[in-house]
């Protein structure tokens, strides 16, 4: 399942990857304007390659400032709210069009580009969603697997002589072993048809995993933790339980989470969901 509405990943927003992101996009295109040949740059000056590469050069940097501009803003912005997945892309697509303008003003006021101002728009619209959308592509792709990469190597350290810190395993259908969080870091399993999110914290922000398994398996699986079910389509970590209150409805349980997270306990369970309290120091 794709949830347009859930926080982008907290790699997208940091300061390191924003550079990287920022300089990457300015090299990619430098080589596109002038391998590609956009904008009709092959005929915008009548002097040698080098030449040509140092003018085009200035000319991509100074359009690259909407992508500066617009990272600063972003970054500034998350820190005061969560940015939603589709705002990210909103976003995004904001700062193709902005591009494209930069580069259809340019062509018209210093170029004098005879065309007209909308064809020359949808060109430059075109041009640039290539020269951001595939870096900005490759770069999440990259991000998303470095992220990993890092959690599963701060998962398995351990100093020279302290015993393995205890880790909560999660494997597919097919019994594979996928990941392993810290019990603490777990808050709670969703169902999802066929899949199950794994919600969990980092850096105090909310994240997720899927996994294509289901909650009666992994409820075996996991006899033994500190998670237990509470629904059909919930599993919850017993520690992170901030408070249970009954309603109308039955019995809820508010979490400790960075935000606000609230989880039903359905009557099906809710023996089983005391008596593991019950057995809580």
């Amino acid at each position: 399942m794709f949830d347009l509405r859930q926080p982008i990943p907290a790699y997208l927003l940091s300061k390191q990857n924003i550079i990287r992101l920022i300089l990457l996009t300015a090299a990619f295109a430098l080589v596109f304007i002038n391998v590609y040949a956009p904008f009709g740059v092959d005929v915008w000056f009548n002097v040698s390659r080098w030449t040509l590469l140092l003018y085009s050069s200035i000319i991509i940097l100074t359009g690259v400032l909407v992508v500066v501009i617009s990272r600063i803003i972003m970054y500034h912005s998350s820190k005061r709210h969560n940015i939603r997945l589709w705002q990210y892309l909103v976003w995004v697509l904001a700062e193709v069009f902005f591009m494209g303008l930069f580069y259809t003003l340019y062509q018209k006021l210093i170029l004098s580009d005879l065309r007209f101002f909308p064809d020359l728009l949808v060109i430059s619209i075109q041009n640039t969603a290539l020269v951001l959308l595939l870096p900005y592509s490759v770069l999440w792709l990259y991000f998303s697997w470095a992220e990993n990469k890092q959690k599963l190597l701060r998962l398995s350290d351990t100093a020279p002589g302290e015993p393995p810190r205890s880790m909560l395993h999660f494997t597919d259908e097919r019994g594979v072993l996928r990941f392993s969080v810290k019990p603490e870091n777990v808050l709670y399993l969703e169902a999802a048809d066929n899949y199950v999110y794994v919600h969990y914290t980092d850096n105090n922000r909310m994240q997720r995993l899927l996994l294509r398994n289901n909650l009666k398996r992994l409820t075996d699986d996991l006899s033994d933790s500190t998670l237990v079910r509470c629904h059909r389509s919930f599993m919850v970590n017993s520690e992170k339980v901030k408070l249970i209150k009954r309603e109308k409805e039955g019995l809820s349980i508010e979490m400790d989470a960075p935000q606000a997270l609230n989880l039903p306990v359905s009557t099906t369970f809710i023996d089983a969901f005391m008596r593991k309290f019950a057995h809580l120091p």
